[in-house]
């Protein structure tokens, strides 16, 4: 099966991940769509993005079963989709949608040094999931808009954020507690112990992301080196079967196992890095075959 027949099969039987709320698991297949409609010219998958977004998306902008005072930073991620939507229609519904998320944005709890908490229920706690599901779409609607200021917040918490979760050997732990109430978090430096791929591939994706958006303007210097490093630490982690382990930096220990969509993340990441010219000489050709690995492993073996 060729993977866009795989993609027309899954797109059409699937249904709302949580019974019609607004949520990340629909906006990462949003995502999808949209990149699909984007990258083939063929209307069936903006189709498919229509039927299943629109019905979400009240004339007033509404979202279903969306709300705001929950904080959770997930819930913004869909929200990249409005964009092109709105683009491509001229609807209102669209732009008004987003301002609603931009709304949570505007008042949602931060960490002293100004990170979003991951949700009002772990509050204090920075979660390199959180930087996917809401940095990119903070650039986005500041482009949209016209806010310059909110692209420097989000590359300040870009930067805030590696700071606070980085691990000595070149890799990311999965999150940040202010407070260092959670068991997990260290008492000295409120880091989570573990270096999770799936998290990791979450902040490879948003990096990548969010320097396609930008512009290379000498604001993003500092988000360009850091994203290098780590994708050339990523490529140097990827496992003889083209896949990495979910716990990154320690592939040997018991009970560890490949992990599909933190691979898939790291494909993403790989290729759209070379495609952005992100990487260059050698590191760019190691990125190109350990992403190509990924995805060859996880359509013909998985």
């Amino acid at each position: 099966m060729k993977a866009t027949e795989y993609f027309e099969q899954f797109c059409s039987h699937y249904r709302h991940y949580k019974g019609g709320s607004w949520c990340y698991e629909d906006g990462c297949i949003y995502r999808g769509l949209q990149q699909l409609s984007e990258a083939t010219g063929e209307a069936r998958w903006s189709d498919h993005l229509h039927r299943l977004a629109d019905v979400q998306i009240a004339t007033d902008g509404a979202l279903a079963g969306y709300d705001p005072q929950e904080y959770n930073i997930d819930h913004i991620l869909a929200g990249r989709i409005l964009f092109p939507l709105s683009e491509e229609t001229g609807d209102p519904r669209y732009l008004a949608a987003a301002d609603h998320l931009a709304g949570q944005l505007r008042s949602h709890p931060r960490i002293a040094c100004g990170n979003y908490w991951h949700k009002k229920r772990y509050p204090h706690q920075v979660w390199l999931d959180g930087l996917y599901m809401g940095l990119p779409f903070q650039i986005e609607y500041a482009q949209a808009t016209g806010r310059p200021e909110l692209i420097d917040d989000a590359l300040r918490q870009f930067s805030t954020a590696l700071a606070l979760t980085a691990d000595t050997g070149g890799l990311y732990v999965h999150g940040y507690d202010e407070s260092r109430t959670q068991r997990w978090a260290d008492p000295q430096t409120g880091k989570s112990p573990a270096v999770w791929a799936r998290a990791v591939g979450w902040l490879a994706m948003a990096l990548v992301d969010a320097l396609t958006i930008l512009p290379d303007d000498g604001r993003t210097n500092e988000l360009r080196q850091s994203t290098r490093r780590l994708l050339v630490e990523i490529v140097a982690r990827q496992t003889g079967t083209g896949l990495w382990m979910q716990v990154l930096d320690n592939p040997d220990l018991e009970g560890n196992y490949e992990e599909t969509s933190a691979s898939a993340m790291f494909s993403y990441a790989l290729l759209r890095a070379v495609r952005l010219g992100l990487l260059q000489g050698e590191a760019a050709g190691a990125a190109l075959s350990a992403g190509r690995r990924a995805l060859s492993a996880l359509l013909e073996t998985r």
